[in-house]
């Protein structure tokens, strides 16, 4: 818009932007106003259950994608290219399997693991020891394996059943990424802050981008999965497992809408008694690869085209690999 003939700057009433700090004020305003009402309706039962399975989300997460940020950054900055090309096989075939038993020495959940594997991806690492490596990470290390031991302390092959199937998820859905997959459908955000500024700088830039960047996608990854807890009725449970198909097709389900985290999953997984083993390992092997927060993650970090392949072919993977699992070791 041309300026007025006097040569005055037409008036601004909002200024040149509202950025994030303008929005925050404006709610804190609408908070204070509206109080009273709001009091009201977070007493509600209902909203209150979703109140707690928000929370006890995020309170899951966040520490395991702090966790996994920090490192993504570290990798991005103080890891050089060249030593991934002495750390990972050549032929990217074979760097698949290596690259998921890495997940092994990693106690980090699939929060931190999407970073991670944007991080490797960009340092030069084949997308699909990238992606093996993204899988295997929050199933098979060593808190989540404890943690499924002490979770079921009567069936110590849920512990073998749930490391095998998830490590040959891993390099299964590596293999097939590098027989199906396509490089234009990852797309990594653009990350100019890491090329010219000082290690410490880069560093911390980098951990700010991830951390507001994933961090925002977590946050709507565990309100639908509040939502659904809320929504779906209890008893609906109890009919399903009564049906052995039925009963592997809910629980792989549940995984994805419950979104916990791999480190309290065999938690949840053992209080489901009504369901039978195979079932319930279908449930440890599908949560920590596909769940809602975990979609919406890799959409923020790989972009959706990614996301709208590779999900879809991880669950039905999963699935199949732990019904096999279950079949001969439960």
């Amino acid at each position: 818009m041309p300026p007025p003939a006097g040569g005055a700057e037409p008036r601004r009433w909002l200024g040149d932007r509202i950025g994030s700090v303008e929005v925050l004020a404006a709610l804190l305003v609408l908070l204070i106003i509206f109080r009273e009402p709001l009091a009201g309706a977070l007493s509600t039962p209902r909203l209150q259950t979703w109140t707690t399975v928000f929370v006890s989300v995020m309170v899951q997460a966040v520490p395991f994608l702090v966790f996994g940020v920090l490192l993504s950054a570290v990798i991005a900055v103080f890891v050089p290219r060249s030593f991934w090309a002495r750390a990972l096989p050549k032929h990217p075939a074979a760097a698949v399997p290596v690259a998921s038993a890495a997940g092994v020495v990693l106690p980090g959940c699939e929060c931190g693991s999407v970073p991670i594997a944007g991080s490797l991806i960009r340092r030069g690492v084949t997308p699909a020891a990238a992606l093996a490596f993204l899988l295997a990470a929050p199933a098979i290390n060593p808190i989540v394996l404890t943690a499924t031991a002490v979770a079921f302390p009567n069936n110590p092959e849920m512990v073998l059943a749930r490391g095998l199937a998830s490590l040959v998820v891993a390099m299964v859905m590596g293999w097939l990424w590098l027989r199906l997959g396509r490089a234009d459908w990852i797309r990594l955000p653009r990350r100019p802050e890491l090329d010219d500024a000082s290690r410490g700088r880069a560093f911390w830039a980098a951990v700010r981008h991830d951390v507001t960047h994933a961090g925002g996608f977590l946050v709507l990854g565990a309100m639908a999965a509040a939502s659904i807890n809320v929504l779906v009725p209890e008893r609906w449970l109890q009919t399903l497992a009564d049906n052995a198909v039925l009963s592997v097709l809910a629980l792989a389900v549940l995984a994805v809408l419950l979104s916990i985290c791999s480190e309290a999953d065999a938690f949840v997984a053992a209080s489901l008694s009504q369901f039978s083993l195979t079932s319930r390992l279908v449930f440890l092997v599908v949560g920590p690869m596909v769940d809602l927060k975990l979609i919406s993650m890799q959409a923020g970090v790989f972009g959706r085209r990614f996301a709208l392949r590779f999900a879809p072919a991880t669950f039905a993977v999963a699935v199949a690999v732990a019904v096999g699992a279950g079949a001969v070791l439960l």
